[in-house]
């Protein structure tokens, strides 16, 4: 369980500074549970890069209600 504190300082780090942001920060960007956050994902075509990690660009396009240009997937995840 994430403590109240770890919880503020994640928010801040996430809101300010990181282009890139992990899964448990961009449902703290968002905040959106994690199911929810992964229906909206895949709704609006947004997923993780190589990394593991989410472009904030993308998902603030994807709460203003914008299309999220796809990104290429790799060929092992096409099939």
């Amino acid at each position: 369980m994430i403590k109240q504190q770890e919880l503020i300082t994640m928010r801040a780090i996430a809101i300010c500074f990181k282009p890139y942001l992990k899964p448990e920060e961009a449902l703290i960007f968002c905040d959106l549970g994690r199911t929810q956050f992964a229906k909206k994902c895949k709704e609006y075509g947004l997923f993780k890069n190589e990394n593991g990690y989410y472009d904030r660009e993308e998902i603030i396009k994807m709460q203003r209600g914008e299309q999220v240009t796809v990104m290429e997937l790799p060929k092992k995840r096409r099939a």
